[in-house]
Order: structure tokens, then C-alpha cells, then sequence
């Protein structure tokens, strides 16, 4: 199984605490952020990373090299210029040789079990399927709406504070769905997933419950090392 690890963004929320690297590099435990997030990947049977880099990228590069020590095979698509999300996915496609490829935020750790995704995917024929997460109010964010595991609505604005469910960013895509992204910068969120869904796309998902943190402010970094510190999370 290959999987897309999006770690192109320059991290500027980050910056007052790390200015010296990528974001997802952040140092956890003297161990880079996506570290985390590779050995778990790793431990549910994803094989193979491609990392998608742009902002000092050889960084990336550098320190994990082939993936043979952390239990994969990684290759490394480099944007020359920003491309956004869907942008960054259509680019680091090229290096895939399956059917299907496993996308996450490379700045995000979720607790979830990857083969949820799979079996719904072939089980309702979906084009796409992507993991959403329930907060206390959607109206920070856009409301994204499941009906019998169907994606129904996306990016929903909610006039007032209320309970529901939010794109969780994790996603199982399939090739052709890739390969309809337009070429330059395109966002997956704002852009590919309205799209597919007006087009009458199959795109489906389930809520998960697990652990779920973004490093990308620095309340929620330093949140990750003590979790960490304190044994809250544990890695096979």
C-alpha cells in the first residue's frame, strides 16, 4: 500500500518556534514529527511513502532517505512552486504504481485503522473515501455531512456554534480521480472535493474517534511532546 504524505507548506504559524526547518521535521523527542507519523503508517501495512516537499525539501530527504530504517520504501516529489493540496497530490502521483493511494497532512498525527478506508472503499465502490472527526462546533471550520456513509455536503457553513463533524484529512484516492486534477495550483479541499461531489462522484468516509493533533500552531506542538512525554500515545 503507498501513501502521500503532504509536507510541502512553509509552516508559517509555526515559525516563532521552529524557523529552522519544515514544519512536519518539528522536533519531537529529538525525532522529527513525521516520524510519528511514518511508523504508524508503517505499522498498519503502507509500504511504500511518497513524500510530497517543497520548502526546504533535501531536509526531508536527508533524514529519511530510502525509508528502509523506518520499515518503508520512500520517493520524493519536489514542487517547484506552491501547488496547493490537489496540486501537490497530481505531482507526487507520478511516482505511484498502484490503483490507489492512501493521502494524509504530514503536519497531523490521527489514530485511525487505514483499513477501515479500504474496505469501505470497495465495499460501496467509491471513487474516494476520507475519515472525518466530530468537534464541539463546526462553525470554525466547514461541516462536512456523511448519510449512510456517503459524502452529502462539504465545507457547509454553520451560523452558529454546534455539534458535528469535520474533514479529518486523511483519504484514499483513486488514480483516475487523481488524474482529473487540473495541472498548476489546485486545493483538494476548496477546489477537487465541491467538484467531485457536484459531478455526482462516489465519495464516502466514516467518523473516527482516535487521537488527533495539528502541529501547526504552537499550543498544539508543544500539546504533541507532552503527550508524548506522558506515554498518551504508544507506536508498534
Amino acid at each position: 500500500m503507498q501513501a502521500i504524505l503532504l509536507a510541502g507548506g512553509l509552516g508559517t504559524r509555526l515559525r516563532s518556534v521552529v524557523n529552522d526547518r519544515p514544519k512536519p521535521m518539528a522536533l519531537i523527542r529529538e525525532q522529527p514529527f513525521m516520524e510519528y507519523v511514518i511508523r504508524e503508517l508503517a505499522a498498519q501495512g503502507i509500504d511504500h511513502i511518497i513524500f510530497a516537499v517543497g520548502y526546504k525539501g533535501s531536509m526531508v530527504e536527508e533524514y529519511f532517505g530510502d525509508g528502509q530504517a523506518f520499515g518503508v520504501h520512500a520517493s520524493y516529489a519536489y514542487e517547484e512552486s506552491l501547488l496547493g493540496t490537489a496540486g501537490a497530490i497530481k505531482n507526487a502521483a507520478k511516482l505511484m504504481t498502484d490503483q490507489e493511494v492512501f493521502v494524509l497532512n504530514a503536519d497531523t498525527f490521527y489514530k485511525i485503522d487505514y483499513h477501515r478506508l479500504t474496505e469501505l472503499k470497495k465495499a460501496m465502490d467509491l471513487d474516494m473515501t476520507l475519515v472525518l472527526r466530530e468537534v464541539e462546533d463546526v462553525s470554525r471550520y466547514g461541516q462536512a455531512v456523511l448519510t449512510n456513509n456517503r459524502l452529502t455536503g462539504f465545507n457547509e457553513k454553520a451560523d452558529q456554534p454546534v455539534r458535528g463533524t469535520i474533514n479529518g484529512g486523511v483519504y484514499l484516492l483513486s488514480r483516475d480521480l487523481i488524474d482529473g486534477i487540473p495541472e498548476g495550483k489546485v486545493s483538494l479541499e476548496q477546489d477537487m472535493i465541491p467538484r467531485w461531489l457536484a459531478e455526482g462522484r462516489r465519495l464516502g468516509g466514516f467518523v473516527n474517534d482516535g487521537y488527533f493533533i495539528d502541529i501547526g500552531i504552537p499550543q498544539d506542538y508543544y500539546r504533541f511532546m507532552e503527550d508524548v512525554e506522558k506515554g498518551v500515545l504508544t507506536w508498534s
